[in-house]
């Protein structure tokens, strides 16, 4: 899914859009034990709780594409009898009706969900009849002919509320607070099928976590039967190493500035394009042939790439690229130079050693002291 897409159906989570049918839930508490489960028609319920489950529906498909969001495929085997994925149509095509079903899911969710606590496990129906549109992108809402018919799940922290004191305004005194169990936004959840090309693809699956370096393989692989992707840290210690490896102990200042100016401009040029930039194992050696690697140092890139990575990884270039800053850091100095002006810090070999040289402007600081730039680094410091 693309970003477009996301946020057509968050859109869906407002009063004069919604076209949820059914909501059920499970509250779970840190033994693993069923509390309560509850199954309603959702705009059968109060409007003040219908618009607290928006929050958590929404914040299900909020975050980075490539980081808190990601897209799933399910693997030939989920797609069997059987299977997990065939499992999820399943439970989609009862419309949440089949306590059977929902038992089930629950009972899956329970025993492969590793989290220390209570939990709420939600559960939406919806059929969104999709709008059609124009060549030019206008949106016709009487011109449907698309109905996507989804479930989305997401498994939410339940928490004892602060403890405090509160106002009473009868008694117009204040009083010790009571503590109430508050349900907080997920840690996880998914949206199935897959809202792709502004259509049901029954072949994916939309996964979110709220921290992306604690994904809960364990949920993924046993609900959904996918496979998670190298996480965003992972990605780019990945291609750190890729980097360091390829080159070797005499890797050049210039050759990584260039990898940094290259990548960032692949990012500039890719902006107004909806998919996210991803870069396989011929794409990145053909990066670093472009930023001045020696062709000696890729003969053996490809076998370091597939121990590395993996041999049909692709790694997501905001992943790997920090466009914020370019920083230059020893054992004792830290530089950090604008992105866009990488220029102003080239290396020099002086009085024999190596250095690196910073052109100055008009206006340089030194502990928040305004300084002429003309004076030498020994004049400033005395």
């Amino acid at each position: 899914m693309i970003k477009q897409e996301v946020n057509e159906i968050k859109r869906l989570y407002t009063p004069n859009r919604c076209s949820i049918t059914r909501i059920c839930g499970c509250y779970v508490d840190g033994e693993k034990n069923k509390k309560t489960e509850f199954k309603e028609a959702f705009l059968s319920l109060p409007e003040e709780e219908i618009f607290k489950y928006f929050e958590l529906l929404r914040k299900t498909l909020s975050g980075s594409i490539g980081k808190n969001l990601l897209d799933l495929e399910f693997p030939l085997a989920a797609e069997e009898a059987g299977g997990t994925q065939e499992f999820l149509l399943r439970l989609r095509d009862s419309k949440l009706k089949d306590d059977t079903l929902l038992s089930e899911f629950y009972d899956k969710v329970i025993g492969n969900y590793e989290y220390v606590g209570n939990y709420l496990i939600l559960l939406i129906h919806d059929a969104y009849d999709v709008p059609g549109k124009t060549t030019d992108g206008l949106t016709m809402d009487d011109a449907s002919d698309t109905v996507y018919e989804y479930i989305m799940c997401c498994v939410c922290p339940v928490n004892l509320s602060k403890p405090g004191l509160s106002y009473n305004a009868e008694a117009n005194e204040f009083h010790n607070r009571i503590r109430d169990w508050i349900v907080e936004m997920p840690q996880i959840g998914f949206l199935f099928p897959s809202f792709n090309d502004r259509g049901s693809d029954i072949h994916g699956t939309f996964y979110y976590t709220k921290n992306p370096e604690e994904a809960h393989p364990e949920f993924v692989d046993s609900i959904l039967g996918a496979v998670l992707p190298l996480s965003a840290a992972n990605q780019k210690e990945t291609f750190h190493s890729l980097i360091e490896e390829t080159l070797g102990d005499d890797a050049e200042y210039e050759v990584v500035k260039s990898i940094h100016e290259n990548l960032t401009e692949m990012i500039d040029e890719h902006k107004e394009i909806p998919e996210p930039l991803a870069l396989d194992k011929q794409q990145v050696k053909r990066l670093l042939e472009k930023s001045g690697v020696a062709e000696e140092k890729l003969e053996d890139f490809e076998q370091i790439y597939d121990a590395a990575a993996g041999e049909k990884t692709a790694l997501l270039v905001d992943n790997v690229a920090n466009t914020r800053t370019f920083e230059v850091k020893t054992p004792d100095v830290v530089v950090k130079v604008n992105p866009e002006r990488t220029s102003l810090v080239t290396t020099r070999t002086l009085d024999g050693k190596p250095c690196l040289v910073i052109e100055l402007d008009q206006s340089v600081e030194v502990n928040g002291i305004a300084v002429r730039s003309g004076k030498s680094l020994q004049e400033i410091l005395g």
